[in-house]
Formats: C-alpha cells, sequence, structure tokens
C-alpha cells in the first residue's frame, strides 16, 4: 500500500475521521507497516500496549490467552488497541493474524505529537472514545441480568 491509500484508509477509521488531509498524511507517513503469516500472533494478552494497529488486510483474531476462545474479530479497517494511543496500558486478549494480514501500528509517541501539534483534533478524539465508551457501557448493561448475582434466600433454602 502507498501513502496515498494509507490516508484514505485511516480517515475511515472513526477515531481519526475528523482529522485533515494533512494531519492523516503525518500519520500515515509516521506509521509502520507489518504483515503476519496466517496464526501469526500480532501481541498477547497483558502485554504493554504502546500504540494501536489499523487491519489493513485480512483479519485479526482477538482472543483467549490460551487460544481457546475467539472474543472478538477485527475486520480491514477496525482499529485494535486504541486505548493504547492515549494511555500506558496492557493488552486485553490475544491477537492472531487469520489468513495473510497487512497491519498499519501507530505508536503512542507519534500519536501524542500529533496531538501536542494539532490540539483541536484531540476533542474531536475525545468526543469519539466517549461515544465508544457510552455504546459499551450500553452494551454492558444488556447483559446485565445475566451476570447479576443471586438472590439472598437461593441456595440456602429459605
Amino acid at each position: 500500500m502507498g501513502l496515498e491509500s494509507d490516508i484514505a484508509l485511516l480517515g475511515n477509521v472513526p477515531v481519526f475521521a475528523d482529522m485533515s488531509r494533512e494531519q492523516l498524511r503525518l500519520l500515515a507517513f509516521g506509521a509502520e507497516h507489518r504483515w503476519l503469516s496466517d496464526g501469526e500472533t500480532l501481541f498477547r494478552e497483558e502485554a504493554r500496549a504502546d500504540g494501536g494497529f489499523v487491519v489493513v488486510s485480512g483479519e485479526i483474531l482477538l482472543m483467549s490467552r490460551d487460544r481457546s476462545r475467539v472474543l472478538a474479530v477485527a475486520p480491514e479497517g477496525a482499529l485494535i488497541g486504541e486505548l493504547s494511543l492515549i494511555a500506558e496500558t496492557r493488552r486485553h486478549s490475544t491477537a492472531v493474524a487469520r489468513g495473510e494480514t497487512e497491519v498499519i501500528r501507530i505508536g503512542r509517541q507519534l500519536f501524542r505529537r500529533l496531538l501536542e501539534e494539532f490540539p483541536d483534533i484531540a476533542a474531536s478524539i475525545q468526543a469519539t472514545l466517549a461515544a465508544e465508551l457510552i455504546g459499551l457501557t450500553a452494551r454492558i448493561d444488556t447483559l446485565s441480568p445475566y451476570f447479576d448475582a443471586p438472590d439472598e434466600d437461593e441456595g440456602t433454602g429459605h
């Protein structure tokens, strides 16, 4: 992929959607490409996270540490690890390529430098991440009946 196609791809990622073409160009220029073979591990659960990945082609399976369960599938255009772009964190799953896969790695230092240079985009990114958090919270709320603690009387025979 060339710089122009990287810019187009990054511009379609919700977190980066409000960036100008020049800002996307700087992001694309400073990012690095990685190519993975089928079954190759991109990162492991609990590993230190120092940036995010955009899936260029192929898919990334987000799996439990022992690879016994697929937790999610990240298709082309998906951003994996957006929180690690702005905060020191650890990976919450193991990421494994499904098929020949290409990703763009965006390091935290690059992303922070972009935010420092263009502080106006920080508010837009904050709003996007806040909306994603609200959506996640709503999805968790819909599942809460399945995780409620049993009544005090349950299991006691009363």
